[in-house]
């Protein structure tokens, strides 16, 4: 593992939030002391400004006198805070880039984006600055970064985790995640937040979901084939199936008419209020949240009634289903606007099934495309969390 100086107030590729590094000891003698990590800025830490992104949501918002749950949990485990990462303009982005503190560098793919909207904690993590890091996953904004900055990292099952402290954004789909370069160090970090030991006991069958990987770029799909063929071998029983029959465009549909709508309702009374400055992006998403139609609201409630019903069909107990985490590697920064929906869309088909179905997933690297990372994710049933934790620790023994 590579050696870090927790001391350090470098940060050559801008993760941080510019005034938002400090240092906050972790408990003496617990699970996690020696360990550094560091907080999405959408996480409360008494004594210092949420800012979410955007910088009229700091202004317009009280200074927290407390920290958030996932702050406070990882500081009493021993692992020391050293400062809060950039995020998409308040978690509504899935690329990283942020008009207001700037875009991370992404240590693995140089001049390619990192990720988001976790992009700060993805970007920390793998340049070395801290151990683990703590990110939000509403649309795919723990697992898009992971795959594109060669990360572990987890979409923990639906409201299992405490979220106080944590900003909103869409409720019916907001969790709690965090990264690292290394299984050990994942596991280590998961048991603490997850609450439960990581078992040796792995599943014993594999689903393939052909759809997600006919999706995915050739290129990606065939990077991830060894990945695929080695977790084949560790669970023994393996066979390939349509992860979403209906089609995996009609699921992220149903995420992108849930997700915006419930954006609009969380940020509504601040817009009233404070009139705040957006990117024009994040302007025009909200307003479209907005104006959804009940109809189109009703067809998305049914159809993640729908999902959910297929995930409990697939994830029996002892099985875990397995896809690419994104459709490609990370694309190149500073796209014009008319070339970033095309991109967005495409990433949002591989990672609407969480937000519908809450089902955990962990992601893992391993895979590369002409150098850059792609990561191979697993599902399981709800609570099956450190299961699937459980197989990326033994996928870096094997």
């Amino acid at each position: 593992m590579r050696s870090i100086d927790p001391t350090s107030e470098a940060d050559d590729i801008g993760a941080f939030v510019p005034g938002q590094r400090f240092r906050i000891e972790g408990r003496a003698g617990g699970p996690l002391s020696g360990l550094t990590f560091a907080a999405k800025d959408l996480f409360d830490v008494a004594g210092h400004p949420t800012g979410g992104g955007n910088h009229d949501w700091a202004k317009t918002h009280p200074v927290p006198t407390r920290h958030a749950w996932a702050v406070q949990t990882l500081l009493d485990a021993g692992a020391s805070l050293i400062g809060k990462t950039i995020t998409d303009e308040i978690s509504l982005g899935i690329l990283g880039e942020n008009p207001f503190d700037g875009t991370p560098v992404n240590p693995c793919a140089p001049g390619r984006v990192p990720g988001g909207s976790s992009s700060g904690s993805a970007a920390a993590v793998a340049a070395g600055i801290c151990d683990t890091a703590l990110g939000t996953d509403t649309g795919g904004s723990v697992r898009v970064p992971a795959s594109f900055c060669g990360l572990y990292g987890i979409r923990p099952t639906h409201r299992r985790l405490d979220l106080s402290g944590m900003m909103s954004q869409a409720p019916t789909s907001d969790t709690t995640g965090w990264f690292a370069r290394d299984a050990e160090t994942f596991a280590r970090v998961s048991a603490v937040m997850l609450g439960e030991a990581i078992p040796d006991e792995l599943p014993n069958r594999l689903i393939v979901a052909i759809d997600a990987f006919a999706f995915a770029d050739p290129e990606t799909a065939a990077a991830l084939e060894p990945l695929v063929a080695r977790l084949g071998a560790l669970l023994g029983e393996i066979r390939q199936e349509a992860m979403a029959p209906p089609g995996l465009a009609a699921w992220a549909r149903a995420q992108r008419t849930i997700q915006p709508y419930e954006a609009w309702q969380t940020f509504q009374e601040w817009i009233d209020r404070a009139n705040p400055r957006f990117a024009f992006q994040v302007a025009r998403n909200l307003v479209l949240g907005g104006m959804m139609p009940a109809s189109e609201r009703a067809w998305a409630g049914l159809v993640r009634e729908e999902a959910r019903g297929r995930m409990r069909q697939l994830l029996s107990p002892g099985t875990i289903l397995c896809l690419p985490t994104t459709p490609f590697p990370a694309p190149l920064r500073a796209q014009p606007l008319s070339g970033l929906d095309p991109l967005r869309d495409r990433i949002t088909v591989l990672c609407a099934h969480g937000g519908l179905t809450g089902v955990p997933q962990v992601t893992i690297p391993g895979a590369t495309v002409e150098g850059l990372p792609v990561g191979l994710s697993v599902l399981g049933a709800r609570g099956s969390d450190a299961t699937l934790i459980a197989v990326a620790r033994a996928m870096a023994e094997g």
